[in-house]
């Protein structure tokens, strides 16, 4: 009987950990299933080049995965019983339950409206292709003059902002960030981000909380209205509620909590990686949610899930950080140097060279959905028998 391993969701994580294990494992040991809703690969790094109406290039899974003995089912996760190590899908042919032996729970974030009224009814996200796609029609529907706010000033919020008034310069377009302007990034990164903002006509509302958002306008804190008649809301994510119905130990926002190998740690047959699990990396600081972050623990989980089948030894790959990459527009960019726990350094790319860097690392990022292996040459293994002839789950 083939070992049941079972992904759910096929962002950057998911795809990456079922292409890796598909590679790492014999198929005729393991039987591997994605779960996804959607039949092609996202590239979510990109929405706000969708957004403002640049057409990105399809990526099929059904190509992705040919020949690779993963099974893509189209469908949405429902539910997980980890008690009983079963998930229910709802997909073309209704709802179904799948046993698994092992859970790679790749399910990942949406939209956060933090709670704040008018969001939902009167703001767009880009945290996916359906609200990328939405707020694409909404922008080409505006006439020249008509104000566009972002809300939000983390990397999502200043692409966002600076691609639409790249895209649109006719628009009038605002950014509110709670703080100052790039406060987490280097001199030399925030000075880079406020000329961009400032060449592409951007006002920026420093040290502004929005507290409101209706047709038409925005409130903030201290009671200002902003126009505002299409509001584009990013600040920061929501992981998937179903994790937080399970009896899986999650931290207080939802994500799972994962060891070093990115294994439940109060259910050993349960894997999360990316946005959904509370991974730890330098410094005992929690990894943020971030594809910089996603890719590695799902490197990390694949290699340690094979291991243990195939009675190899444990990966120990570090979990840091290099840089951050900010596209602002398609000409211009910045590329912050790190410490290995995130925290902004002096040295920083800016301008032509770093837009072109960080289309690289775009490209590269999808390019290793369909290589998890980054090209090094491997030797899927057997499974490992215990004395009985009978393959192991992992425990």
């Amino acid at each position: 009987m083939k070992h049941r391993i079972i992904v759910l969701g096929a962002g950057y994580t998911g795809a990456v950990a079922a292409g890796r294990l598909a590679r790492r494992l014999r198929p005729e040991d393991v039987a591997i299933t994605l779960v996804n809703a959607e039949p092609d690969f996202v590239e979510r790094v990109r929405m706000h080049q969708l957004a403002v109406g640049q057409d990105l290039r399809t990526r099929p899974f059904s190509e992705m995965f040919a020949d690779t003995g993963v099974e893509l089912k189209l469908a949405k996760v429902t539910g997980v019983d980890v008690d009983s190590r079963t998930v229910t899908v709802d997909g073309a042919t209704g709802a179904q339950e799948l046993a698994y032996d092992t859970l790679v729970y790749a399910l990942g974030s949406g939209w956060n409206t933090q709670g704040v009224p008018g969001i939902s009814e009167h703001a767009h996200d880009i945290t996916g292709r359906p609200g990328a796609l939405r707020l694409r029609e909404r922008l080409a529907g505006l006439d020249a003059g008509e104000p566009v706010i972002v809300v939000g000033g983390g990397l999502t919020g200043l692409e966002a902002a600076t691609e639409i008034a790249e895209t649109r310069p006719d628009l009038d377009v605002a950014l509110a960030v709670r703080g100052g302007l790039g406060a987490w990034l280097s001199p030399k990164g925030r000075a880079h981000v406020r000329m961009v903002c400032a060449r592409l006509g951007v006002t920026v509302h420093e040290n502004t909380s929005v507290t409101g958002v209706a047709a038409g306008h925005v409130t903030t804190a201290d009671g200002t209205s902003l126009p505002a008649a299409v509001t584009v809301w990013t600040t920061g994510f929501a992981v998937h509620p179903i994790a937080r119905a399970t009896t899986l130990e999650v931290d207080g926002t939802g994500r799972i909590v994962v060891d070093g190998t990115m294994r439940s740690v109060s259910h050993p047959d349960v894997y999360a990686i990316g946005d959904a699990a509370m991974a730890m990396g330098p410094g005992d600081k929690p990894l943020r949610m971030s594809c910089a972050s996603g890719t590695p623990t799902a490197w990390q989980a694949a290699d340690s899930i094979a291991a243990r089948l195939t009675g190899g030894k444990l990966p120990d790959m570090p979990l840091r950080y290099f840089n951050q990459c900010i596209s602002l527009g398609r000409k211009d960019g910045l590329i912050q140097y790190v410490t290995a726990d995130d925290r902004a350094v002096r040295a920083a790319l800016t301008g032509r060279i770093a837009a072109v860097y960080k289309e690289l690392v775009c490209k590269g990022a999808a390019w290793g959905v369909v290589n998890p292996l980054l090209g090094m040459p491997t030797r899927a293994r057997r499974l490992a028998q215990d004395r009985a002839g009978v393959s192991p789950t992992v425990r």
